[in-house]
Formats: C-alpha cells, structure tokens, sequence
C-alpha cells in the first residue's frame, strides 16, 4: 500500500467549526471561526486563538464566551465572521445574520440561530502559545434540534472543516453505538482466552 506525504501541516480530518462569541467593552456582541480546538478535560475547551483577535480583546475584558457549532443553514454567516474583522467590522455579528440572547451563566453571547452552545469561563489565555482554555459552565442546545430530549445530530446538522480541500462538510450519519460496536471484536477475543485457558493442562490451572 502506497501512502502520501503531506508534511508537518494542521490536517488533521474532521476539524470543528466553532463560532466563539463575546461582548466588547459596549456590550456589542462579536463573533469569530475557529478550527483549531478541543475539549481537553471533562469540563474544559481548549483553542487556539491569536491575540491580535478581537475576540481576545473581548474575553480579556469579559472573562467569558460562548462556543456554538456551525450548522448548514448558517455556513454563509458562519463562514463570513472568518473572513471579516471585528477590529474594522464592528457590526459583522448582525451583518453575517446572527442575533444574541446573554448567556444566563457567563458574561457572553448565546447565538440564537445555531442550536448547540458551550458557554464558558475563562479559565487562562496564553498570549504566546495562543492556546485559549475555558471552564464549561453550560451546554444549552435549542429544543427544536432535540428528539426525545436529546440533541439530534441530523437536525443539528453540524459542519465540519475539510482543512484538505479547504470545503466545509457536514456532519449527520450515525454509523455505530460508542462503546457499542467494538463488542464483537472483545466478545471474539474474551472467547480466544477461554479457549486457551480450557486447553491447559490441569496442573498449570491450579497454579494460576
């Protein structure tokens, strides 16, 4: 089997598409594309964010933000606060079609329009390494992309960042159960050191 290099490159497949939102010093709500990120422990993110951001600026004031998944109704809007600065466009929030509702946990901004939100406290910024990490105080997720109270990924339909082809897909189709599917492979394995330990002879067996 032949393979390609690639190099030392960021291509790691899927990457998130997050939209981290904050609120500048006039209570104006901002919001930003980032692929670079992670949950890092069981109630923090981790992202990595270069200070020249105006986001940056933001949480430093703040202490907060929010961080919502891009969908596909949205890719526009979501695709527009990338490519726009809030450091020269100071209403590119309302100009990618995005409203707000203050988060009821941290100082930030809840997207109305994208279903899912983590909102977050921040917990340290390194101005060097430019690795972001939050505190997660709250998920909220919209009741419309719920079915049977549980969030719905075909309704969410979240996107994802193809850093190969530089094209956003989307994410829906369930493939397995986690913790589910690999059952048949241990269930075979379990099964092989039984049968090892049956064919044993009995004096091995009560030695062990």
């Amino acid at each position: 089997m032949s393979r390609k290099n690639f190099g030392a490159k960021p291509l790691s497949l899927p990457q998130p598409v997050w939209i981290i939102a904050t609120y500048d010093e006039n209570g104006v709500p901002d919001a930003m594309n980032a692929a670079w990120g992670g949950v890092s422990e069981e109630k923090e993110l981790s992202v990595c964010l270069s200070p020249s951001h105006k986001t940056c600026k933001n949480f430093a004031l703040t202490g907060a933000f929010t961080v919502s998944m891009a969908d596909r109704a949205h890719v526009a809007g979501c695709d527009y606060v990338g490519m726009a600065s809030g450091n020269q466009t100071a209403d590119k929030f309302a100009r990618a079609g995005f409203t707000a509702t203050k988060s009821a946990f941290v100082n930030a901004p809840v997207i109305n329009e994208l279903a899912v939100c983590i909102e977050c406290r921040v917990k340290s910024y390194d101005r060097e390494t430019c690795i972001l990490k939050g505190e997660i105080v709250n998920v909220s997720v919209d009741e419309a992309a719920l079915t049977d109270g549980v969030p719905d990924a075909e309704k969410i339909a979240p996107l994802c960042f193809d850093p190969f082809t530089k094209a956003y897909r989307v994410i829906g189709e369930k493939v397995g159960e986690a913790w589910s599917s690999g059952k048949a492979i241990a269930d075979i394995e379990k099964g092989g050191i039984r049968s090892a330990a049956e064919k044993k002879p009995a004096s091995e067996k009560k030695q062990r």
